[in-house]
């Protein structure tokens, strides 16, 4: 009585394409979308604050938005980031900093660009400001905002997620 159990029968549930759950605790998928999984959920940000868009940085790390929840902690050290912020005016004597700061960091490596200046130049056509940090560095996502928003730097950083999540074979040393 108490000790024969039903078995019920076990069916594979489609989640999302590819990724398939076997009840209670089995999930089948292949090993990108294992592993991408986890680089999405657990982002480490560089952060390289320059001018105004860094105070914005500030307030999207503080307490009411709460990025923590989201599995992003800032970092301090190059050696155990995954992207950088690059926020605010880039003159051309700290693009070479900027540059080696991005040279120390592990691969795979992304960098979000914030704000008008750091996409741009921003209002600064001038002979010692950087035009767009994409002319030194390869960048992944444009936050636009002359300060973007708090909500602006979470939709960059969604928009980053969304891109390594589509990634297949990077995290390979065949890539």
């Amino acid at each position: 009585m108490g000790l024969i159990t039903t078995l019920e029968t076990a069916a594979l549930v489609e989640v999302e394409e590819g990724t398939k759950i076997l009840s209670p605790n089995i999930i089948v998928t292949s090993m990108d979308k294992l592993i991408n999984w986890g680089r999405r959920s657990s982002l480490w940000p560089m952060t390289f604050g320059l001018a105004c868009c860094a105070i914005e940085m500030m307030a999207t790390y503080a307490s009411h938005n709460d990025l923590d929840r989201m599995g992003i902690i800032p970092r301090g050290s190059p050696r155990q980031s995954d992207f950088m912020f690059i926020a605010g005016t880039v003159t051309k004597k700290m693009s070479q900093i900027v540059r080696r700061v991005y040279d120390q960091m592990p691969e795979p490596r992304y960098v979000i660009s914030v704000g008008s200046c750091a996409d741009s130049g921003g209002i600064f056509n001038t002979y010692s400001t950087v035009q767009g940090c994409d002319s030194f560095l390869p960048v992944d996502v444009y936050i636009p905002g002359c300060p973007p928003r708090p909500e602006a730097f979470i939709d960059g950083i969604i928009k980053l997620q969304e891109k390594i999540k589509a990634e297949q074979f990077h995290w390979s040393r065949w890539r």
